[in-house]
């Protein structure tokens, strides 16, 4: 199969990989990059846990191939591990036992980010609406809104 090489800078780091143009960016942060918080789950772009953000917006790396991600950045779950809004979102999901597999947290913590990051002060149905389109199949959601919102009402205004 012929391969394409592309550039992607993944977490602040550049990358330099041949790809087959059918590689999806899951794939490829996963098996080429070996950032493994990035899941797979429905590979239709429905349960959200394949959920990262290329140049800065929320995208479904199951339904994009890495071939489209050249000269662009992508940031997985690992690429947060210093952001202080991460940091309070896990330690809101700790707190309100937002999690119990796990399997759907690595998505929702970056879909829950994206709407902080956006909106500091949202109420419940806000939030769950930002959720909409990521399953959980332990929780019952409850404990995960609780955990953003609890995480909104802990932000400064410089977060």
């Amino acid at each position: 199969m012929k391969m394409t090489e592309i550039s992607v800078r993944v977490n602040g780091v550049a990358m330099k990989s041949s790809v087959e143009p059918r590689t999806s960016l899951a794939d490829y942060v996963r098996e080429t990059c070996g950032l493994t918080a990035t899941h797979l789950g429905c590979e239709h772009g429905a349960c959200g846990a394949c959920t990262v953000l290329v140049d800065d917006v929320l995208t479904r790396s199951c339904l994009k191939f890495a071939a489209m991600c050249d000269d662009r950045h992508v940031t997985t779950l690992e690429g947060l591990a210093n952001d202080p809004l991460t940091d309070l979102l896990r330690q809101c999901f700790h707190e309100s036992h937002a999690l119990q597999c796990g399997f759907c947290t690595p998505g929702m913590l970056m879909a829950a980010r994206d709407l902080l990051r956006r909106n500091m002060t949202p109420d419940e149905i806000t939030v769950r609406n930002a959720l909409a389109g990521h399953i959980c199949r332990c929780t019952g959601y409850s404990g995960i809104v609780h955990a953003i919102l609890l995480a909104a009402s802990r932000l400064k205004p410089d977060d």
